[in-house]
């Protein structure tokens, strides 16, 4: 079991994030909704969108799986950032307030990522070899 735990918390991790492109590069109102609140549409929603896919893609292989952990701790972190500076915690979903659950959901992710890279620190180039 505890060499299947990794493997399920990178696909956990990717899966959240490829999930959520069907928002953003659909252009779904209210994904415009949160980029313009934080000035980022729509360039801001559809880069990051592809630099959601591309670290959704590379946690998911053993060899880069820190490198897709070290993107997606970026990308969240300024999820949260924003969360925490201009959003506030609930955010209007679909005209309703949204409870919180993308905030908590971007917690989870960022736990995961850093627990994902912890798990991978021998394998980052050059510095991985020291842990």
């Amino acid at each position: 079991m505890k060499k299947y735990v990794p493997i399920i918390i990178r696909i956990a991790v990717a899966v959240i994030l490829i999930q959520t492109l069907r928002f953003k590069l659909t252009a779904h109102q209210d994904s415009v909704y949160i980029f313009e609140q934080v000035g980022l549409e729509p360039f801001g929603r559809i880069g990051i969108g592809v630099a959601e896919l591309i670290a959704g893609v590379l946690i998911l292989i053993p060899r880069t799986a820190w490198l897709g952990a070290t993107l997606t701790l970026g990308i969240i972190g300024g999820a949260i950032l924003m969360h925490l500076t201009q959003l506030g915690i609930e955010v209007p979903f679909e005209g309703k307030p949204d409870g919180g659950t993308l905030f908590i959901t971007a917690i989870v992710v960022f736990i995961l990522s850093a627990i994902t890279l912890w798990l991978q620190r021998k394998n980052i180039p050059i510095i991985g070899k020291k842990f």
